[in-house]
C-alpha cells in the first residue's frame, strides 16, 4: 500500500530496452505517520498560524493505534462520480515545447529518432485476474480517451493495434522489475513474452517504426484508485508521450507522482498525437514544422506557435530526486541528495514545480530529525505550488501534511482550516486516498474540540472515499488509526 503522506500514484516506467527506467519509489513506500519529536513540534508550533493563511509544511506524524475504529464504509464509486480536472491551458508555443520533448526523449534522457504512434483504430483489454474495479475504470478511461482527445479506441481484442493490460502477481512483478509499481512495454503481447524479451531489441522504444502492440503490467491485488492510476498513466504513454517531465505542472507526465487521472493538458498532448498532419516515422523538425497547424485547430486561444527556449531538467537534478526518494541510500544520503536537489534548482534560477518538489522531498525527508527545516522546505514549496497554474493537487497534499502536523501539535481549529483550503483540489484531482485522510483529520479536530456532530460527520465523509482509496477494511482502519495517534499526541502537547 502506498502512503498517502506521499505523492499518490502508482510509479511507472515507459520502458527503453524492455526494462523499466528507474523511477523515484516514494509513493511505494509504506510506513505509518510518525510524530516528529516533541521539542521540534513546540519549536514550530508558533509559525502554523502564519501557514494557515499562505503555505504549509509536512505532518510529524504518530504510530498507528491499535484501538479499533469504527468507520462506516460507503459505496466507494462515488470517487469516480466527480468531474475531471479542467485547469486552463498552455501557449501555443509551450505545448509545442513540451509536446516534442514529451515525444521525443525517454525518461532518461535518451533521445528518440522518431515519432511513433499506433496508425488505425485501437483496441484496449484485459488479462489475467483483474481486479472487480478493472473493466469499470477501463471503460470511464476509453470513454474520455475517445470523448476529450478524439481517440478512435475501445475494448476488446484485435490482432493489430492492440494494447494488453495484464494483472501480475505483486511478487512476481517486484523479482523483475522492482522499482516500479506499473509499466508498460512495446511490441509485447503478455507477461510470458515480456519475460522471454525484456532484454531484446524487440521492446526497445527507440526502436519502434510504428506502434502496434503494446502490454500494460499492473499488480493483482491493487486497490480501486490504483488501478485507476495506473491505467490512465500506462495505457496513454503507450498511445502517445513515453517520457515524463519534472518541469510540468498539470500533467500525469510528471515523475513527482501527485496528478493521478489524465489532465486537460494531457488529452490536448494525446489529441495533437493522433492529428492527421502526423503519422509514424516523422522526423523531430517534420512535426515541429506541423505542429502549429495542429494546435491552432485543437487550441485557438492559445496563439501563435512561437520558439521559446529550451528549459532541459539536468540529469544532476534527476539523480538527486532519484536518490532521495528511493529505498537505496540510507536516511542521511537522501536528505543530502535532497538538499543538493534544492540547490542545483536555485542555481538554475527555477521558479517552477521542479522547484517545488525539491522543497517537498527535503521536508518529507526532516521531519523526524529536523521538524524546523521541513518546516521551512514546506513553507517554501507550498508558495511554489499556489503561483503555479494546474499544482493545486501539489498544494492540497502540503496542506494535508501540515493539517496532520497542527493536529499533531494540538491546534485542531489550524488542522480544519487546511482541511478545508484542500478538499476541493483533492475532489477535482479524484484522490480518494487524500480525501478520506483529510476528512479523518477533519474527524479527529472537531473531536479535540469537542464537536461530536461534525467529528461524526466527518466519519461519514471519509467512509464515502476511504474504500476506494485504500482498498480494504483492514487498511482503512489503519490510516484511521494513525489520524487517531495524532489527536493523543496533540492532546499530551496541551
Amino acid at each position: 500500500m502506498r502512503d498517502y503522506c506521499l505523492p499518490p500514484r502508482a510509479v511507472s516506467a515507459a520502458t527503453e530496452t524492455a526494462t523499466p527506467e528507474f523511477m523515484p519509489s516514494h509513493p511505494a513506500v509504506r510506513g505509518s505517520i510518525r510524530l516528529a519529536q516533541r521539542l521540534g513540534m513546540l519549536a514550530v508550533a508558533g509559525m502554523l498560524a502564519a501557514c494557515v493563511a499562505s503555505t504549509p509544511p509536512e505532518s510529524p506524524t504518530a504510530r498507528a493505534s491499535s484501538a479499533a475504529i469504527d468507520l462506516p464504509l460507503a459505496d466507494p464509486t462515488i470517487a469516480t462520480s466527480v468531474p475531471v480536472p479542467s485547469a486552463g491551458l498552455p501557449s501555443n508555443a509551450a505545448l509545442a515545447r513540451d509536446f516534442l520533448e514529451l515525444s521525443f526523449a525517454l525518461e532518461s534522457g535518451r533521445p528518440l529518432p522518431r515519432f511513433t504512434r499506433f496508425e488505425g483504430p485501437v483496441t484496449i483489454g484485459l488479462s489475467g485476474p483483474a481486479p472487480a474495479a478493472a473493466q469499470t475504470e477501463l471503460a470511464r478511461l476509453i470513454g474520455r480517451l475517445s470523448r476529450e482527445a478524439g481517440l478512435a479506441v475501445s475494448a476488446g481484442r484485435s490482432a493489430t493495434n492492440h494494447i494488453n493490460v495484464q494483472f501480475v502477481p505483486k511478487s512476481e512483478m517486484r523479482a523483475q522489475v522492482p522499482n516500479v509499481a506499473c509499466f508498460v512495454v512495446p511490441n509485447i503481447a503478455d507477461w510470458s513474452d515480456y519475460k522471454a524479451n525484456r532484454r531484446s531489441a524487440k521492446a526497445d522504444w527507440a526502436l519502434l517504426h510504428q506502434r502496434t502492440a503494446a502490454s500494460v503490467f499492473i499488480p493483482q491485488d491493487a486497490t480501486p484508485q490504483e488501478v485507476r492510476d495506473c491505467l490512465h498513466e500506462e495505457v496513454s504513454q503507450a498511445l502517445g508521450p513515453v517520457n515524463d517531465l519534472y518541469r510540468l505542472p498539470d500533467t500525469v507526465w510528471n515523475d513527482d507522482n501527485f496528478h493521478t487521472v489524465l489532465t486537460r493538458f494531457d488529452m490536448t498532448i494525446l489529441r495533437a498525437t493522433y492529428a492527421p498532419e502526423l503519422r509514424s516515422g516523422m522526423s523531430q523538425p517534420e512535426v515541429m514544422a506541423a505542429l502549429p497547424g495542429i494546435l491552432g485547430r485543437i487550441n485557438p486561444a492559445g496563439g501563435a506557435v512561437t520558439r521559446l527556449r529550451e528549459d532541459p531538467t539536468p540529469r544532476s537534478y534527476i539523480n538527486a530526486i532519484e536518490t532521495a526518494l528511493g529505498a537505496r541510500a540510507g536516511t542521511a544520503r537522501r536528505k543530502a541528495a535532497a538538499q543538493e536537489a534544492v540547490q542545483i534548482a536555485a542555481a538554475q534560477g527555477w521558479t517552477d514545480t521542479r522547484t517545488g518538489f525539491a522543497w517537498f522531498a527535503l521536508g518529507r525527508l526532516s521531519m523526524q530529525d529536523d521538524p524546523s527545516t521541513a518546516l521551512r522546505a514546506y513553507l517554501n514549496a507550498g508558495t511554489i505550488y499556489r503561483a503555479t497554474p494546474g499544482a493545486g493537487i501539489q498544494a492540497a497534499h502540503v496542506d494535508m501534511q501540515l493539517a496532520a502536523f497542527a493536529l499533531s501539535s494540538g491546534r485542531a481549529e489550524e488542522a480544519i482550516a487546511l482541511v478545508n483550503r484542500s478538499l476541493d483540489a483533492a475532489l477535482k484531482e479524484q484522490n480518494a486516498a487524500l480525501m478520506a485522510t483529510l476528512y479523518l483529520i477533519r474527524a479527529e479536530a472537531y473531536q479535540t474540540l469537542g464537536a461530536s456532530a461534525q467529528a461524526a460527520q466527518a466519519r461519514l465523509d471519509s467512509g464515502q472515499w476511504a474504500r476506494y482509496g485504500f482498498g480494504s477494511d483492514t487498511a482503512v482502519r489503519a490510516r484511521a488509526a494513525e489520524v487517531a495517534a495524532l489527536a493523543r499526541a496533540g492532546s499530551r502537547v496541551n
